[in-house]
Parts: C-alpha cells; structure tokens; sequence
C-alpha cells in the first residue's frame, strides 16, 4: 500500500502503473468489483446491463481522480466498477482547451 506521499511521487514520475500493479490495489480493485456484482454502473444508470463477458473488460474508475485526490486512492465510496467505453467517457479531459482523444489504461496489466 502506498503512501499519499508516495502516490504524489508516482504520478510525478508518470509512474502510475506501479500504483496499478500493487498487491493492495489489486486486492482492493477485486472487492469493488465483488461488491459492484462484476457490472459497470454506469450502464446500470442507462438501464443496461455490462459485465466481463465476450471479452469486455471492467475497470475500476476514481470518482474524484487519483491525480487531484490521492488522498482517496484507497477509498471505497471512491471507486466504481465501469466498462472500458465509460472510463473513457468518465476520464475525458479538456487540457489547454483540447479534448483528449486517446484513452490510455494504467490500470492495464
């Protein structure tokens, strides 16, 4: 488990990843998924039904982002289970008035 501290550092060094292939992460990343019942809510919001299945991959989403809060890294009202199609909706950003066009997973391993 890492530190606020070290999580800051992470994210400085544009190494995120590491925070993504942490034993607690991954442990903590398998109980959102257990308690989300393996569906992404954002589609249950829209009345849909997505789960791992025919290869779709679920992701776990901070809420308030890693990179602005990391101080809620580990926290559970925090996370939510997502299909890849709304992380990528959910982490579109506008940067100096462009919108970011390529989603990239850290969480991918």
């Amino acid at each position: 488990m890492y530190s606020v501290q070290q999580i800051k550092q992470l994210i400085a060094e544009g190494n995120k990843i590491k925070f993504y292939k942490d034993n607690y992460w991954k442990t903590l990343r398998e109980k959102i998924l257990s308690r989300d019942n393996y569906e992404c809510q954002e589609c249950k919001k829209e009345g849909k039904l997505t789960i791992k299945q025919h290869g779709r991959k679920l992701d776990i989403h901070h809420i308030k982002e890693l990179e602005e809060h990391p101080e809620l890294a580990y926290t559970e009202s925090n996370l939510e289970t997502v299909c890849v199609y709304h992380h990528n909706i959910l982490d579109e950003k506008h940067i100096n008035g462009t919108t970011r066009k390529k989603y990239i997973n850290e969480e991918k391993w």
